[in-house]
């Protein structure tokens, strides 16, 4: 290993780097609206929150006790993009201390990435609004590839396209699908105790859990060697 291979630090995006639940849980009830159902609670919404947009529209439907018939999952999940895309930033802020680590992580000279099950174009969009896009060197999506989290694929298209390697990368993330996308990959991974899980987040598998910010830089330098 040599000292010119960059750490590369790939974060999830939604319950863990932007706290997203508020725009997605409104965009979620107007679209159960649309099929007759009523709002789900939000903490029961929140729970939902963290493999995609289509996802998210199902669970919340099985949820509410609908059907889960794929010609109309399609129209509401439609309904959802639609409502998304007009107020993906209404409430979503970024966590505390996020903006500051990350630009610590930059000038310590790591690489950073994003790779998320939320489709690129959505992801960037939300990253364009809250002028946090030039912070990244790479935004993966759940599109990106033909597969997306727990499946390794998007995220060893992020390592990669950022000119890391998985002996110098960790995933940073708050759900099964981070750490099941990172133990595929061989990368050691951060766990956000904040986010969105039903599982709670010390029975997730992750190397190490985390409550802020704060603590990330230490986490990761007890996970990755330094060259």
């Amino acid at each position: 290993m040599t000292n010119d291979i960059p750490l590369t630090v790939v974060f999830d995006l939604d319950g863990t780097l932007v706290e997203t639940a508020p725009d997605l849980i409104a965009a979620l009830t107007v679209s159960l609206a649309a099929d007759g159902a009523p709002p789900l609670p939000y903490e029961q919404g929140r729970d939902l929150i963290g493999a995609g947009a289509r996802a998210l529209v199902e669970r919340g439907l099985e949820a509410a006790g609908r059907r889960l018939e794929k010609s109309r999952v399609d129209e509401l999940h439609a309904i959802f993009l639609e409502h998304y895309g007009a107020h993906i930033a209404d409430e979503s802020r970024p966590y505390p201390g996020c903006l500051e680590a990350l630009d610590r992580l930059r000038a310590s000279g790591a690489k950073l990435a994003v790779c998320t099950n939320k489709v690129e174009r959505l992801a960037r969009q939300l990253l364009d609004t809250l002028e946090m896009t030039d912070k990244f060197d790479v935004i993966v999506g759940g599109d990106t590839f033909p597969t997306s989290k727990p499946d390794p694929q998007s995220l060893l298209g992020a390592i990669q396209r950022a000119g890391g390697d998985v002996a110098r990368a960790v995933m940073v993330g708050d759900a099964f699908t981070d750490v099941g996308a990172a133990k595929n990959a061989g990368v050691p991974v951060v766990v956000m105790s904040f986010g969105y899980t039903v599982t709670p987040p010390h029975e997730l598998g992750g190397d190490v859990v985390i409550d802020h910010f704060d603590e990330l830089e230490g986490a990761i330098a007890a996970l990755v060697p330094a060259v």
